[in-house]
């Protein structure tokens, strides 16, 4: 399979390409020249399959020319080997709402799923290539810490990690930092997300500080992590098996997760609509709803892996509804950049065909888990909560999917906050508490940051 650029689709590159250098020279995304979707006899064949090897026939056409299918089985069943569920990802009811729990992993988030793969696929290109790697990735909570899992103590490769100094919990916080392994770095970087991913983003963009260091990246924009997470789209349809297209809730910050929901689409899966839920941070809402692509201040709340105000994945979606053209696209990310773009009408239809959303405050967030924990003595964890919240506001009744993120005692606080209690941490985890923590806090300052990571290597 070919890949393109959003930015230059004349220039055609490999998966290995992909997966290597995470984002484009140009700075835009990867995605696929072209997508073959499964013919209905196809899925029909996917229908009873375990996770894994559903996994596999999803995720092989993408990367064949990468490694052969036995050797993605493997690797396949080497990644999910330690999650506590057998079947990857668990379904509940909640009423007429399921929901699919995607954080039964080693950091107890969905990042987990395709981020164990992606560890997994460097092992297998290290040992072909002795170079060494430097990956870099911002994270707003999870991504850090399931990064630093999947690749902590691997041959050739260091782990940078940037995370806004005091707006993660201290779980998520305390899941990356405990960590003593020599090719683990974190950084508290004194800013929020978005500086953390602007800083990500200009380091590959310098093409000279990114050779220099051989720079990869595992952020939501690594094509093959949306990849990996369009599986438990397929793998939900399949259990639920009730002949109805489903939604999917999705709990949206940079917008990778609900685009491989859109990928699931694409490839043939029976989806109706993919539902943005947001936190008050709501510039994906305010777009989808109305076209308002501007941003504003990011505001801290109590669903912090959502407190984004530039949602990267979202251009694959803007270079899909421009008709795949790249220099419209570039354009419209240079507008974006600027603070002055505003979605067409046209191309919000285009958009509204797929998409819905609809937005939840910190006191609706509480005021759900409280709302669930005493209908169904469940705790969900507040970002669950948001996307709970947002079918019940858009007045769905049925055939509909919430995608539950990460485990509740990741977010103490708004726990105790909805129920004045806390969730305590799964059995296996609970050292995490007894560690010292390692981490250097650094000025949100792209130069500094830079040194810091050519005196570490």
């Amino acid at each position: 399979m070919n890949y393109i650029s959003t930015r230059n689709n004349h220039k055609n590159f490999t998966f290995k390409d992909v997966f290597l250098k995470g984002l484009a020279d140009d700075g835009g995304l990867f995605v696929p020249q072209l997508i073959k979707p499964f013919k209905k006899e196809e899925l029909g064949n996917l229908k009873n399959l375990s996770y894994n090897d559903l996994a596999a026939e999803i995720i092989y056409p993408f990367i064949g020319d990468f490694m052969s299918k036995n050797d993605l089985i493997s690797l396949i069943s080497k990644s999910y080997s330690n999650f506590r569920c057998d079947d990857v990802v668990k379904i509940i009811d909640l009423g007429n709402l399921k929901v699919l729990e995607l954080f039964h992993g080693p950091t107890l988030a969905f990042k987990d799923i395709a981020m164990q793969l992606i560890g997994n696929f460097y092992q297998y290109h290290l040992e072909r290539d002795q170079k060494k790697i430097n990956i870099i990735v911002a994270t707003s909570g999870d991504t850090g810490a399931a990064a630093i899992d999947a690749l902590k103590g691997k041959n050739n490769l260091n782990v940078f990690v940037l995370h806004p100094s005091n707006k993660i919990s201290p779980v998520q916080r305390k899941l990356m930092t405990i960590h003593e392994e020599s090719n683990v770095f974190n950084i508290a970087v004194e800013g929020n997300f978005d500086d953390c991913q602007n800083l990500v983003k200009a380091m590959f963009n310098d093409e000279k500080f990114s050779k220099a260091i051989n720079m990869s990246g595992v952020n939501s924009i690594n094509w093959a992590r949306i990849i990996a997470q369009a599986v438990y789209y397929f793998y939900a349809y399949f259990k639920i098996r009730n002949g109805q297209p489903l939604s999917f809730s999705v709990p949206t910050g940079n917008f990778g997760d609900i685009y491989a929901g859109y990928l699931a689409k694409k490839l043939g899966l029976p989806v109706d609509k993919l539902i943005v839920a947001t936190n008050k941070n709501d510039i994906l809402h305010r777009a989808i709803s109305g076209g308002d692509y501007t941003q504003k201040k990011v505001e801290e709340t109590n669903t912090p892996s959502m407190d984004i105000q530039m949602a990267s994945n979202f251009e694959r979606l803007l270079y899909d509804v421009k008709n795949c053209n790249s220099e419209i696209t570039k354009d419209v990310m240079s507008k974006i950049k600027d603070n002055t773009y505003k979605i067409d009408k046209n191309d919000l239809d285009k958009i509204k065909k797929n998409f819905i959303s609809e937005m939840l405050d910190e006191k609706e967030t509480v005021e759900m888990i409280k709302q669930i924990n005493d209908e169904y003595q469940i705790v969900v964890d507040p970002h669950t909560a948001v996307g709970i919240g947002a079918v019940k506001k858009l007045g769905l009744k049925k055939n509909c999917v919430v995608l539950s993120t990460a485990h509740p005692c990741k977010f103490p606080k708004a726990i105790e906050d909805a129920i004045s209690k806390t969730e305590n941490l799964p059995n296996s985890l609970n050292y995490v508490n007894d560690r010292k923590e390692k981490f250097d806090v650094l000025p949100n300052d792209l130069e500094k940051v830079k040194e810091y990571v050519m005196n570490s290597i």
